[in-house]
């Protein structure tokens, strides 16, 4: 495990060194979105400062370079997530666009009406209306695989739900609303016994722990820049080559062709199939600097850090009176979602937004999720590689002054 210096990592990151009504900001908001460091602004101001042009079709310089960094960050994905060729990551705009894109693409070519498709109760709404309208269209059929109070997977009762009739299980790697690490290991291994295909959401994983695609054998993978320290706007789906090969594009334009005339078209290859017209390419440049920071920084040390602050957290915040934590399960990540009895969950965050806290409130696209929990809403703590302990003491000691204004 690499050496892992907080105090250096956070010089890394010039917002956190701006105040929020007089105080220092403490931002507890990252399973929304993260933090960039300065490497990250730097390469895309690079990229519209020095090197702005369209990649792939000029021969002249800026062109060149441009596109070298653009297939360079697709490269350093590739490294990012053990996949076995380049050609297997395809650039998006998000997790969600990569969900719709195997919904819309692999769901409507090899899925037929009856079939089944299993999500969890636990899922994003980007893992949950995707299926549902592809579900709409074909009639396939959704089954939903329970949780525990603690959220954790019921895995006995996913056993159950695999069938000859299960065609795709699609499930988040870690839970945005609660924190749960799903065990999607065995959830891939007993989807291919029974020949169904495997979607990974790893919209709040791939920041925060090692991810090896072929090590854990899923058909697809998804996740989004911004949440691992990278731009808003650029997101990846990892696909086996043969699947992606057997799939039809996504959209249609420029790029994605080898040869149109009116009477037919052809496509291009992997991954450019995928890619219709201009990428976002300075974000794309923008995600390849992310996963460089946070590659050399080590994804083991990092996720040994937010533990240790989740741990601590998790204590703090059994001692405020009242508050009780939504998702227990004994393997989390750095998220805490939490209620506090008599105070409604949008006034948790707006309080503690005056001390300068900034945390998430609401569903978290995750309705399903809180009805399992007989909760509207929650607010959510969620921890990075820059957080300190004297941040969740902030946290806190904020949440003390809400139980003294509602008392």
């Amino acid at each position: 495990m690499k050496p892992f210096d907080v105090r250096r990592i956070r010089i890394d990151f010039p917002i956190l060194h701006r105040k929020v009504y007089g105080k220092p900001l403490v931002y507890l908001d990252n399973a929304a979105t993260a933090l960039k460091p300065q490497r990250v602004i730097e390469a895309m101001l690079r990229y519209y400062s020095a090197e702005t042009s369209n990649v792939h079709r000029g021969i002249y310089f800026l062109s060149e370079t441009a596109t070298n960094a653009y297939e360079g960050a697709r490269i350093l994905v590739q490294r990012f997530l053990n996949a076995s060729n380049p050609g297997e990551i395809i650039f998006v705009r998000s997790t969600t666009e990569a969900i719709n894109l195997v919904a819309a693409s692999y769901g409507r070519t090899f899925l037929r009406e009856r079939d089944e498709i299993i999500l969890s109760v636990i899922e994003h709404h980007s893992n949950i209306v995707p299926w549902q309208i592809l579900c709409n269209q074909i009639g396939a059929v959704l089954r939903i695989i329970p949780v525990n109070e603690n959220g954790e997977m019921m895995m006995e009762e996913y056993e159950k739900l695999l069938s000859g009739k299960t065609k795709l299980v699609s499930v988040a790697h870690v839970s945005n609303a609660i924190g749960s690490i799903n065990p999607v290991r065995k959830i891939i291994a007993s989807a291919h016994q029974m020949g169904a295909a495997v979607l990974i959401d790893g919209a709040q994983a791939a920041a925060h722990l090692p991810v090896d695609v072929q090590d854990l054998d899923c058909d697809f993978y998804a996740f989004s820049g911004h949440k691992v320290y990278g731009p808003t706007g650029i997101g990846v789906l990892y696909g086996k080559s043969g699947f992606l090969e057997k799939m039809p594009p996504y959209q249609g334009g420029g790029e994605m062709i080898r040869t149109v005339t009116f009477e037919k078209t052809t496509y291009n290859s992997l991954p450019l199939k995928f890619e219709a017209g201009t990428p976002a390419i300075a974000e794309a440049i923008g995600l390849g600097a992310a996963i460089e920071y946070v590659s050399e920084i080590g994804l083991e040390s990092i996720e040994a850090h937010e533990q240790k602050l989740l741990a601590y957290a998790t204590e703090k915040i059994m001692a405020v009176p009242g508050a009780r934590i939504i998702g227990t399960a004994r393997e989390k990540s750095a998220i805490l979602s939490f209620v506090i009895e008599g105070v409604h969950p949008h006034d948790v965050a707006t309080i503690v937004d005056k001390e300068g806290v900034a945390i998430r409130a609401g569903h978290h696209c995750a309705m399903p999720a809180m009805q399992r929990f007989d909760v509207p809403a929650t607010a959510r703590a969620s921890f990075a590689l820059y957080n300190i302990t004297e941040e969740v003491d902030s946290f806190i000691d904020s949440l003390y002054k809400i139980r003294t204004i509602f008392n």
